[in-house]
């Protein structure tokens, strides 16, 4: 796991700074609930996540809901001292880890926790992440009647051989049938798939397009696998058992996930991420994308609002801990100046179909971008209306336009 970011301490009461609560009205809220649990660490995953034998009493699964509503209690309390606007939460997403091995009413508590303690929007988003061989159509019910909205099935790939070299212990054949529990629950469905696993190939990938595009879900999520340092499939590349996957190869798999989800009705609406239209985006990321304000809640979560960006101690134990003894989850903190701010708008909001306005662009920025159009890489009839949105190719080639941009500031 990646070790948490370099900051400075963060109160033990849990108070804010000033500049956070500025311009906080014009802000959307959104809340995140980390559930650090899975059956297995898959070898690609650096994300903070612990199996069953690792985690003794005092940080179980069984601990969960009471520590989360004490961090609720926490939170609650600072933003009411720090003077923020009774806002409401538009979105929450559950992520992880494996939120849905806690039992459903567990799950679904913790989402009544919340919503006793934050005002939600009458149209909220409410989606948790999950493993398919952890739902039943009860199961799914459950969290329904509780009030989320939609799912997030970790597919990752249809081919036996490529979830093995991930680690991934579901029976891809079950996809179909989970989705369609899903939908019968009234859920809205969105299906994650990886490419760039080792040894895959792009028949492999193509399989794989076709049999999520089969399943009809509303949104499908196409991410390039990074190896990362420290995991176990870093490890296996090193010593020679796993080949290195090549940029080329990411690049091909890319434009074939374009072309079978563009011709099966899938727009893009942010480089790695399709939907059926408008209303099945995930407005949770979308509001990362966008700059809001979000809170992270449970172990290692973090939080950014209005420029101050805070995270909570990594281990369950350590979280729980610092909960029972009355202080803040939130060991560190961050206040962004304007430049990393802006730097970061730029490189978010690139990313996105609706576009950046060229015009908040500096000047030497805005002078780029007409390069960037000139060679294709950003749409022409967007690029006229002032706004740099990326063609297939420009996608292909956003970090890079990114960085030519935010080298002017």
């Amino acid at each position: 796991m990646p070790a948490q970011p370099a900051g400075e301490p963060a109160p033990l009461d849990g108070s804010l700074p000033a500049s956070a609560v500025v311009g906080a009205a014009e802000r959307g809220l959104s809340l995140y609930i980390h559930v650090p649990y899975c059956r297995v660490r898959c070898g690609y995953c650096d994300f903070n996540t612990y199996t069953a034998d690792e985690l003794g009493p005092g940080a179980s699964r069984s601990d969960y809901r009471p520590m989360l509503a004490a961090e609720l209690d926490f939170v609650r309390a600072s933003m009411d001292r720090a003077g923020f606007p009774d806002r409401e939460v538009s979105t929450v997403f559950f992520g992880g880890g494996t939120p849905t091995l806690l039992p459903a009413d567990v799950l679904a508590g913790v989402l009544t926790d919340v919503q006793e303690r934050f005002r939600f929007a009458a149209d909220a988003e409410i989606t948790t992440e999950a493993n398919p061989d952890t739902l039943s159509p009860d199961y799914l019910a459950t969290l329904a009647a509780a009030g989320f909205t939609r799912v997030s099935l970790g597919m990752q790939s249809a081919v036996p051989e490529v979830l093995a070299t991930l680690d991934r212990t579901h029976d891809a054949a079950r996809i179909p049938q989970v989705v369609e529990w899903a939908k019968e629950a009234g859920l809205q469905v969105s299906l994650d798939l990886i490419y760039g696993t080792p040894g895959e190939s792009l028949d492999d990938w193509r399989v794989s397009l076709e049999q999520a595009i089969a399943c009809a879900p509303d949104h499908v999520s196409a991410y390039s696998l990074i190896i990362e340092d420290g995991t176990k499939m870093a490890a296996q590349i090193r010593r020679g058992q796993l080949p290195m996957p090549s940029d080329d190869d990411a690049a091909d798999k890319y434009e074939l996930a374009d072309q079978l989800l563009g011709a099966a009705g899938y727009q893009w609406y942010e480089v790695s991420n399709y939907s059926t239209g408008p209303d099945t985006r995930c407005r949770h990321n979308l509001a990362y994308w966008r700059g809001d304000d979000w809170w992270g809640f449970g172990p290692g979560a973090h939080s950014h609002l209005g420029g101050v960006r805070m995270w909570n101690a990594k281990h369950p134990r350590a979280w729980a801990d610092r909960l029972r003894a009355g202080h803040s989850p939130v060991i560190g903190r961050e206040i962004l100046d304007d430049e990393v701010q802006e730097l970061e708008r730029i490189m978010l909001t690139a990313r996105l179909r609706e576009g950046l306005p060229i015009a908040s662009l500096p000047a030497a920025g805005q002078v780029e971008a007409a390069e960037f159009a000139r060679a294709g890489l950003l749409e022409a009839g967007a690029f006229e209306r002032g706004i740099f949105s990326p063609t297939l190719q420009g996608r292909l080639l956003c970090d890079l336009m990114v960085r030519r941009i935010t080298e002017t500031l």
